[in-house]
């Protein structure tokens, strides 16, 4: 039984640990920042060792697979360190907080001949997998054009921590934008060819409150009162907003394939977030901001249709409550499974985050602006 040691107690962390066991591997480890909270979940999981030092964990434990849970900012010293002892690498997203850093492990990983997967797991969402299929089927004919839309009202005054940093790995880029981009790359082709893009600051600062620990449940410490002059503020640097376009190559289409990625990280929604995938002949509709909800199709007889999931897809969806949950499941099981010799179609790797941790540095850069302000 291959052995897995997580980095993280929060949110992701508990949440790997139980999609490993999930996909028949044992857990073995498991390390955080404070001791009495990686002691507390280990009990609660029924983890053999907790600790605080990550490269004594490795040692320990000796571990198969390492998985990394915590905030992009924190990723990169344990990936090296686990790289450099063997290990295989399944990490969520972000990869890191720069180009650089994730080119670097990228590298190290490819030659040190370890296996890694990058968590940009609604990919897995089943209303994607049936898309992916109808697009191969050739559904809609050649595909032209899709459109990610998503408004997801974050409270203003959640407390600031990673999420508002950019060296923590912060910002909607990261956090949105990987899960989309993959998406977009599994349904019509895994190959990037153009991007462009605009953000935005519309936060400016967040509350400092101590005692968060879990991401899950950040908005339980809210202050109660924000106009306490003794509150103290943290300043964001990172975007809460986003307009990205792009083109993909697809084997299913002569032409690049156009992709509009639109969110606002704090405004409200008034219609469902949405992806839409358009051909030439008809067009998919799948409800959610991650495509999670319910598939409608365009076809022929020029009506949208709701159509129900193919019998083999359902069987394939781990059977775990939550729709992040689920992701994490299929992809670990797709890694365990790979990692022993099975056969598995395609995961993305740490080829396609140091990919996406490059696209997202490019578009923030913000600078692809004409200024048209002196036209006659």
């Amino acid at each position: 039984m291959l052995k897995v040691l997580i980095s993280g107690t929060g949110f992701a962390g508990q949440g790997h640990a139980d999609a490993f066991r999930g996909a028949g591997a044992e857990v073995v480890g498991i390390v955080g920042r404070t001791p009495k909270v990686v002691t507390e979940v280990a009990a609660q999981m029924g983890i053999p060792y907790a600790g605080t030092d990550w490269q004594e964990a490795l040692d320990t434990c000796k571990p198969d697979i390492v998985s990394i849970a915590t905030p992009g900012g924190a990723h990169y010293v344990p990936i090296k360190q686990a790289i450099a002892a063997g290990c295989h690498v399944f990490c969520d997203k972000p990869m890191t907080e720069s180009a650089d850093t994730a080119i670097e492990l990228y590298q190290l990983a490819e030659a040190k001949g370890v296996k890694t997967a990058y968590a940009a797991s609604f990919r897995y969402a089943p209303s994607v997998q049936h898309a992916k299929r109808l697009v191969a089927e050739g559904a809609i004919g050649e595909p032209v054009e899709i459109e990610c839309i998503s408004h997801f009202n974050l409270e203003r005054d959640i407390p600031f921590g990673w999420s508002h940093r950019k060296k923590d790995g912060g910002g909607r880029l990261n956090n949105n934008f990987t899960h989309t981009l993959s998406i977009a790359a599994a349904v019509v082709g895994e190959k990037i060819l153009k991007i462009i893009g605009e953000v935005r600051d519309d936060l400016g600062r967040a509350p400092i409150v101590d005692g968060v620990h879990n991401f899950a449940t950040r908005r339980n410490f809210i202050p109660k009162d924000l106009n306490d002059p003794a509150l103290k503020w943290g300043e964001s640097d990172v975007e809460w907003s986003y307009t990205v376009l792009a083109q993909i190559e697809s084997p299913f289409a002569e032409k690049p394939v156009s992709v509009l990625f639109k969110h606002g990280g704090l405004v409200p929604r008034f219609h469902d977030d949405h992806i839409v995938i358009y051909g030439t002949k008809g067009a998919i509709y799948i409800k959610g901001h991650y495509g999670s909800g319910q598939l409608s199709y365009y076809g022929a007889d020029k009506t949208w249709q709701d159509l129900p999931l193919p019998q083999d897809i359902v069987a394939a969806t781990p059977d775990v409550t939550g729709e992040t949950e689920q992701c994490w499941h299929y992809l670990a099981r797709e890694f365990v499974k790979d990692i022993s010799g099975e056969p598995v179609d395609p995961y993305p790797t740490f080829k396609d985050g140091s990919q996406y941790q490059q696209i997202i540095e490019v578009i923030r850069k913000n600078d692809n602006w004409t200024d048209v302000s002196d036209l006659n």
